[in-house]
């Protein structure tokens, strides 16, 4: 039994390990008192998530100037046919 718990923790670390993690750019960054050398944090998927956090401490909102969203799953815009005629 213990066997094949260790060769299951195995196989999961080697799972784990097997894909480097990256870094994730988000469409909204969080501007921290901007015009005073203030931070920015460009951490949110939602525009209500940033404006969430950002009331009561002061600061705006904005488009992430490095995002790029991901590619789709097809690079046409309609599935092809199946059968050609």
């Amino acid at each position: 039994m213990r066997l094949w718990l260790f060769v299951l923790g195995v196989l999961a670390a080697t799972l784990f390990i097997a894909y480097p993690a990256q870094a994730q750019e988000y469409p909204w960054c969080a501007y921290y008192n901007f015009f005073h050398g203030g931070a920015t944090n460009c951490g949110f998927a939602t525009y209500q998530q940033c404006v969430a956090t950002v009331r009561g401490v002061g600061g705006s909102c904005g488009a992430n100037p490095r995002y790029q969203p991901r590619r789709g799953p097809y690079l046409f815009d309609s599935l092809p046919r199946r059968y050609r005629y």
